[in-house]
Formats: C-alpha cells, sequence, structure tokens
C-alpha cells in the first residue's frame, strides 16, 4: 500500500513540477506528510526522511524535464549555472539546520512557506516586469517559435544572493525552488515563460545533486522508499514537459496555488496544535 500512494505521488508532483516549473517537491512533501504521518499511512517516516525523499525524487524530475527541454533548446545553460553557484552554499546550509527541525516546528515552518509560495503564485500575473535588473546587468536575448524575441538579463551578483536564499528553502524543505525562482526570472528578469521554466528545472536537477549529498550524509533518505519515488517522478516530469509545450498552464496554476494555500494552512494547523 506504501509503495502504490507514493508512486501516486511522486506521479503527480512530477507532472505538476514539471510543467510549471516547480521541481516537484512542493508537492511531494506536504502530500507524504499529510498521507503518511497525518494520517498513519506510513508510519515510520520523519520530516527529514520526507524531505530526503523529495531532494533525490527532484534528480530524476529535474533530469528528465531538462532532457525534454533540451529538444525544444529552451534552457539557458549559462544562466542555469549562475544560478546554481549561487544555490549551493544555500542548500547545504537549510539541510544542516533541517535535521534540529522536530514535527510540529517543521509543519509551522513550511506551512507559512507554503503560503507565502501560493501568494506568489497568486500575484505574479498582475505584478508589472521590473526593467532595472536587466538594465543594470548582463544582458541575453532568445527568439522563440513565432519570431518574437525577448531581452532579459540580470546582475550577476543579484542573481546569487537571490539563488542563495531560495537553495536554503530547499534544502531545508526538501522544495525544488522553482516556485520562488520562476515568477523571479519572469518579473524581474523578464525571462521568456517558457524559458524561465526550462532553466528553473535545469537548476532543480544541479542543486538537488547537492542537496541530496547533503541529506544522504546527515542520514535522511530512506531508500526503501525512492524505488515507487523515482520512477513516479521521472514519468510523471516526462508527461509534465510535454505538457507544457501543447497547453496553458494558467489553470493549473490558479488550482496550485489554492492548493498550496490550503495545504498551508493546515500544515501551520498542525504546528501550532
Amino acid at each position: 500500500m506504501e509503495f502504490i500512494l507514493l508512486v501516486f505521488i511522486a506521479l503527480c508532483s512530477g507532472i505538476v513540477g514539471a510543467l510549471v516549473g516547480l521541481g516537484g517537491g512542493a508537492i511531494l512533501v506536504p502530500a507524504t506528510l499529510f498521507i503518511g504521518l497525518n494520517l498513519g499511512m506510513i508510519p515510520d517516516l520523519t520530516p527529514q526522511k520526507v524531505v530526503g525523499l523529495s531532494v533525490v525524487m527532484m534528480i530524476f524530475t529535474g533530469l528528465a524535464s531538462t532532457i525534454s527541454y533540451m529538444k525544444t533548446k529552451t534552457v539557458d545553460y549559462k544562466s542555469g549555472f549562475i544560478f546554481f553557484i549561487g544555490s549551493i552554499p544555500g542548500t547545504i546550509l537549510g539541510a544542516w539546520i533541517n535535521k534540529g527541525l522536530d514535527l510540529p516546528s517543521f509543519n509551522l515552518y513550511f506551512g507559512i512557506l507554503l503560503i507565502i509560495l501560493s501568494i506568489i503564485l497568486l500575484v505574479r500575473d498582475k505584478l508589472k516586469p521590473v526593467k532595472w535588473f536587466v538594465k543594470n546587468g548582463v544582458k541575453r536575448e532568445f527568439t522563440d517559435v513565432e519570431g518574437k524575441d525577448y531581452v532579459y538579463g540580470y546582475p550577476i551578483w543579484f542573481a546569487i544572493l537571490l539563488t542563495f536564499s531560495i537553495g536554503f528553502a530547499s534544502g531545508l524543505f526538501g522544495i525544488g525552488g522553482g516556485s520562488m525562482l520562476v515568477p523571479a526570472m519572469i518579473i524581474l528578469f523578464l525571462f521568456p515563460p517558457h524559458v524561465a521554466v526550462a532553466t528553473s528545472m535545469f537548476m532543480v536537477f544541479l542543486s538537488s545533486l547537492v542537496n541530496s549529498a547533503s541529506h544522504i550524509y546527515l542520514g535522511n533518505v530512506p531508500w526503501v522508499y525512492t524505488i515507487p519515488v523515482i520512477p513516479g517522478a521521472y514519468i510523471g516530469a516526462k508527461i509534465g514537459a510535454a505538457l507544457n509545450k501543447k497547453i496553458k498552464s494558467d489553470t493549473l496554476i490558479f488550482a496550485l496555488r489554492i492548493i498550496l494555500l490550503l495545504l498551508g494552512i493546515r500544515s501551520i494547523w498542525d504546528g501550532l496544535f
């Protein structure tokens, strides 16, 4: 039963993560905590093990998505490596702090983060793009399949500071970071949306390697549960990346922001009471 539940959760996490650039951890972690611990269906899990499971999963969702996006030439590798450099110390620090969190504290802080993510998804389409970062940073150009030209960019120092913070949240809570990085890339750095999602998943793949190494060293990875999670997430990411090319994700993002908001409120309630 545990394996069936985890395959289903991982499949859904992979689809949603690759479709909108989340990485999947924002779905896997709260869903597994709720089903595994709150409902008692996987009682031997702890918050640390759920995070460890999530970061290992994101290696494969990131890899599967990146391979798919490489074919459409929407991955900005230079930006992905710069973002990765910034995220490395953040993920290590987050993983180290994670080991000291008990379940109520984890639920409380993770719930606050989920609510912040839902608000970001809620307002990201209503915020006007900020041109300062492009004018004062390195500039890149991209032409989409319809022939539309984009100019985007960022100050490298700011990108490194931003991805350090995102990496910290990723290491602490086992989320991919794409849920925070993609809106920043689109609103602040003026990335084309499809390039933002593809580059985010590339960065998720790279940062998950470091994140996983940290959690493996800390003994947080329940290896037996990676057996259903890895193939489920990999297949889901392939499906999500394929859907990203064909459909608009507005409806999914609307549903996702509501789900994250409800999960955040529930997580805070569990943490407090």
